[in-house]
């Protein structure tokens, strides 16, 4: 025969329990030692729990709480007393008063142990602990997920150009964002993302603005300001101690840029990243060489507002549907992580297909096409203060043609620039074929790889040693294969 339990041995469990189970193990095990139902039930069942969690919660025969549960803790909160014993059919419920407007009960048949109601008074006040405790956790927990998504916001609202909306909500989350700045990616295992952000805060005063990057999980995104990443010619103190924090990690960083420049600085550091995994250092800066939009400004400017024009004008049927603005940033999502922009848009894959078929529709383009996608990539960099807030101009009648903006001698200069390294001493052999065949299947890998007579891993080698002469990423999106297409037609019309 089993000895009886001392109510110390029952006191010590349900600390232990609270402690270490939390309120669901604690109010289990309550079930089971009674042989009932126990739960924490709201004085007014309509009502929400502070903390936004479940008002009613419970163990024993089904998670529902019985009628007599429900109503014995009305009854005790409109009568103001801090326990109550409501006898039914074959049944007791014993309450006991937590805080918050909530009450422990146990709905118990008759005859129940003896020693219940002093079980449950010892089980009321760790139990309160822990459901505060709990709660405590919940709310900090949220209030973490608001601010991820707040810094989520204002990273897509700096690559869409809207910088005082920006530096609005920046100014809520502390710090402000720097102008001008240097922006890093950081790549490492989720695990170690925590203590690359603590990091990088130390070394930079708490001036870093660090965000999680929505696309990429093992990524952080962040902004230094200019005076803050010491950068010399052949090293930076920051890459270093941040690519330091494991060997799988590794960092990549931009120029020095004005933080309108946010997109720009985002392709370099994401450029540079792909440098950085091949390197002991694991970390680099983005490479040399002028960038296409500062090239083709002059020459492309008119040509990019007349493509852009029917999707800067464009008002859909209903307020629901996105305007033009919103397609514009579908766009540009599309282009620099294909379906991955779900991620970034936080929409359904079948929602961001239907957007951009409808720009192909508006703009009269083949996204499938990389020729296609090239000219739209262009045409958005081209273009960054387009189609906010403003009526966009007509298509001009006598604007040139793609063809007419490659054909200008500084596209020319700046293609040789991009290509040269392609047919340099330290060009693999074939990479310039390697290049034009990936090119010409838009960007595919299988038929291209078919084209070169290569296999697949075959063919996704030589781009990868491509991509660490290039100093630019070429298999992982946001991809150089745009500009480089372009390199190739600005090349043709030369010859």
């Amino acid at each position: 025969m089993n000895a009886p339990v001392s109510r110390s041995d029952d006191v010590l469990k349900v600390h232990r329990l609270a402690h270490g189970g939390g309120s669901a193990a604690l109010l289990e095990w309550l079930a089971t030692r009674l042989g009932g139902w126990a739960g924490v039930v709201p004085a007014d069942p309509a009502a929400a729990h502070p903390s936004g969690a479940a008002a009613v919660e419970g163990a024993g025969q089904g998670r529902r709480p019985p009628e007599a549960a429900v109503r014995g803790a009305a009854e005790m909160s409109a009568r103001g007393v801090s326990s109550a014993v409501l006898h039914g059919a074959g049944s007791a419920t014993l309450l006991f008063a937590l805080d918050a407007g909530r009450a422990l009960a146990a709905v118990l048949p008759l005859p129940h142990p003896p020693d219940a109601p002093a079980l449950l008074a010892d089980a009321a006040v760790p139990l309160a602990l822990v459901l505060r405790a709990e709660e405590a956790e919940l709310r900090e927990a949220r209030a973490a997920t608001a601010e991820a998504r707040a810094r989520e916001a204002v990273l897509h609202l700096l690559m869409n150009g809207r910088l005082s909306t920006a530096h609005q909500i920046a100014e809520a989350l502390r710090p402000p964002l720097p102008d001008p700045m240097r922006m890093y990616v950081a790549e490492c295992r989720t695990g170690r993302r925590a203590e690359v952000a603590r990091l990088c805060q130390e070394l930079t005063g708490g001036r870093a603005w660090v965000v999680r990057c929505p696309v990429y999980v093992r990524h952080l995104i962040i902004l230094v300001p200019a005076d803050a990443a010491a950068v010399s010619c052949d090293q930076d103190p920051l890459a270093g101690a941040l690519s330091a924090v494991a060997p799988d990690c590794a960092v990549g960083v931009s120029a020095e840029l004005a933080l309108s420049q946010a997109p720009t600085a985002y392709t370099q550091a994401f450029h540079a990243l792909a440098v950085a995994r091949g390197r002991g250092e694991r970390h680099a800066r983005f490479g040399p060489g002028p960038e296409l939009a500062l090239v083709a400004h002059e020459a492309g400017a008119d040509w990019a507002g007349a493509l852009l024009a029917p999707l800067h004008a464009y008002e859909p049927r209903r307020p629901q549907d996105p305007g033009g603005q919103e397609l514009r940033a579908t766009a540009h999502a599309w282009l620099n992580f294909g379906s991955h922009a779900t991620r970034l848009l936080k929409v359904h894959r079948n929602t961001l297909s239907a957007r951009i078929r409808l720009v192909e529709t508006l703009l009269g383009l083949d996204l499938a096409r990389l020729g296609d996608q090239a000219a739209l990539s262009l045409a958005l960099r081209l273009t960054p203060g387009a189609g906010r807030g403003s009526v966009a101009a007509a298509p001009a009648a006598d604007a040139p043609g793609l063809d007419a903006v490659l054909r200008d001698p500084r596209l020319t200069e700046w293609a040789r620039s991009h290509l040269g390294r392609l047919t340099g001493p330290d060009a693999p052999a074939g990479a310039r074929a390697t290049v034009r065949t990936w090119l010409a299947h838009d960007a595919r890998l299988v038929p291209a790889a078919a084209a070169l007579g290569v296999s697949v891993p075959a063919a996704r080698k030589r781009l990868a040693r491509i991509e660490a002469l290039l100093e630019r990423s070429l298999l992982q999106s946001p991809s150089v294969r745009h500009d480089l297409w372009l390199a190739h037609r600005a090349e043709e019309l030369t010859e």
